[in-house]
């Protein structure tokens, strides 16, 4: 992931941060930007002035219907983009948000003012909360422009008719118009705003698509121009030359032949090291078939989110036993509950928090709602008899020996056989030792574990520099739990980000991880790095990522040591 300062769109290559490997070529399709209309522009029926019964019909018809287009679009979605759909639909069905625009109707204030005014106002409040709800800001604008475009009947702002496969180019795009995307036509997806953590990036990802953010002046680009879009260099570069395609065209022909390969996970010599996949629903685990050699991360919290309540002990069993199902007798992780923080419930999560990402979340839900971790667990164990399967569970957020511990004795007094917890936080990695002497397996969590070691908000696209995975000092705490590990002979695995990433491997199984797990599409790279070195040169990879001093020294030592053949195939 690199993040750099961007040239001029009419000749050299700009530059954001890249999500995904694939390169492609193909003409831009901007997206249509959202309608330019006045504050003060009069809604108009039969050539005249509207009267404020009529607005007030206009308005409440404009966010129904784009509240009712949403609802559809997510029920014709599945897991990410489906679940992003439903929130944003909930947007523009919102009473406060409708009911304050009416009231500034009443007032007599023209109907674009008064919907525009009433999204600022809620837009600054959520940007001032920062984290999650930052994150949302860009789903409420969606809204207000679909329903100032909805009211006055103009078109609806987005993506245009694709007639030929394109690279779809937007200074920002709304969840909405990703999932709207014609996948059949749709070839990249460049922006100049989000970041590689935000709805934009996620959902390119599960759609597998390559994508680019924060590209300054890629709106720029002229429709129909001809674009190179690296996701693995975060590089757009008009008008590639016949070299460019050729070595594309060759980079996408060795992807397809190493997504054909499903072999188990191991290096060169036979060290095995098991490939997963990383789910939130059953419908993503049989997605998974047979690329990867079980799930590694099922993120049990996309049950929970956007509910008044918590599922029941009937329906979260059926949930986990579909998932079971679905892994057909291969090893299944469930992470329990990891709510709070970006990740917000309204059953749970306190209202007042100055810092969530530092307050009551993950694991630590059970201090002041432990009903939540017992029917979780009393579920799992119920899926379990179920289908006959024995899925591990872990706990996430996990800061002590005495959390872990804790966890465990619940976890196996429920009925749960192999117990784990995640290391995300520097404590938890200095300590994992001591960790692993109170449970079976830990797992890193990469993406919290940099955010905390590095005192950087993951969500902070402008921040991705310190966010490195290849910063020094997270690779040491990762280096240390996997001494740990080793130390105990219990299982070490990484379900972060960097366990896509085919060079990172390399280093993360050099310092004795024993598993990896992330998007599906992520692993041929990973499998196709693995076995093109042997266990011996991935600790000579890792060693020399630790001895550099930098982020970037630290990826470049690792990068000098891989063989020519896998750094061509994969572009690295």
């Amino acid at each position: 992931m690199t993040a750099q300062t961007l040239g001029a769109p009419a000749g050299g290559v700009l530059h954001g941060v890249g999500v995904g490997r694939r390169a492609v070529v193909g003409p831009v399709a901007r997206v249509r930007p959202a309608p330019v209309v006045p504050p003060d522009a009069p809604l108009v029926v039969d050539g005249e002035t509207a009267g404020v019964a009529q607005v007030h019909a206009a308005v409440e018809r404009a966010f129904s219907d784009v509240a009712a287009r949403l609802r559809e679009q997510s029920a014709g979605a599945s897991g990410t983009v489906r679940d992003v759909l439903a929130a944003t639909a909930q947007m523009a069905d919102d009473t406060a948000l409708r009911s304050q625009v009416l009231a500034r109707v009443d007032a007599g204030e023209p109907p674009v003012g008064a919907i525009d005014g009433v999204v600022q106002m809620f837009a600054g409040m959520f940007e001032q909360a920062g984290g999650y709800l930052a994150e949302r800001v860009t789903d409420l604008r969606s809204v207000r422009d679909r329903v100032v475009a909805s009211a006055l009947g103009l078109p609806d702002p987005g993506v245009p008719h694709l007639d030929r496969p394109s690279v779809v180019v937007a200074r920002d795009l709304a969840p909405a118009d990703t999932a709207a995307l014609d996948l059949a036509n749709v070839l990249a997806i460049v922006t100049e705003l989000g970041g590689p953590t935000g709805h934009t990036a996620i959902i390119a990802g599960q759609l597998g698509l390559p994508c680019v953010v924060r590209v300054a002046g890629a709106t720029d680009l002229e429709d129909g121009t001809e674009v190179a879009v690296d996701a693995a260099a975060g590089t757009v570069q008009p008008h590639p030359d016949d070299a460019v395609r050729d070595a594309y065209a060759r980079r996408s022909a060795a992807e397809s032949v190493l997504a054909a390969d499903t072999a188990p996970g191991a290096t060169s010599d036979g060290h095995a090291v098991a490939l997963l996949a990383n789910i939130g629903t059953a419908a993503d685990a049989t997605r998974v078939g047979t690329a990867a050699e079980g799930v590694g991360l099922f993120r049990t919290e996309v049950l929970f989110l956007e509910r008044q309540v918590a599922p029941t002990v009937e329906e979260q069993a059926e949930a986990y036993a579909a998932v079971l199902r679905a892994a057909d007798g291969r090893k299944v992780v469930v992470r329990t509950l990891d709510a709070g923080a970006d990740k917000p419930l309204a059953f749970a999560t306190l209202p007042d928090e100055e810092n969530p990402a530092l307050g009551v979340r993950g694991y630590r839900l059970v201090r002041a709602h432990p009903e939540l971790l017992d029917t979780q667990l009393a579920a799992l164990v119920r899926a379990q008899e179920a289908t006959g399967s024995t899925p591990w569970a872990m706990a996430p957020m996990i800061a002590t020996p005495d959390e872990a511990r804790a966890f465990a004795e619940r976890a196996r007094a429920a009925g749960v056989a192999t117990v784990g917890v995640m290391v995300e936080v520097p404590a938890a990695a200095l300590r994992a030792a001591d960790i692993l002497a109170e449970v079976d397996f830990v797992s890193l969590g990469t993406n919290d574990l940099a955010q905390y070691t590095m005192a950087t908000d993951r969500l902070r696209g402008e921040l991705a520099d310190l966010l490195d995975m290849w910063q020094p000092a997270v690779l040491d705490l990762v280096a240390a739990t996997a001494r740990a590990g080793r130390a105990t002979n219990k299982p070490v695995g990484v379900c972060g980000e960097s366990a896509g990433d085919p060079l990172m491997a390399l280093v993360l199984v050099g310092l004795g991880v024993t598993s990896l797990s992330a998007a599906p599409g992520a692993l041929p790279a990973v499998r196709h790095a693995l076995r093109r070195h042997t266990q011996q040169r991935c600790e000579e990879i890792a060693d020399a990522a630790l001895g550099a001093r930098t982020a970037t020294q630290a990826r470049a030592a690792a990068l000098a040591l891989v063989d020519a053949e896998v750094r061509a195939t994969l572009a690295l």
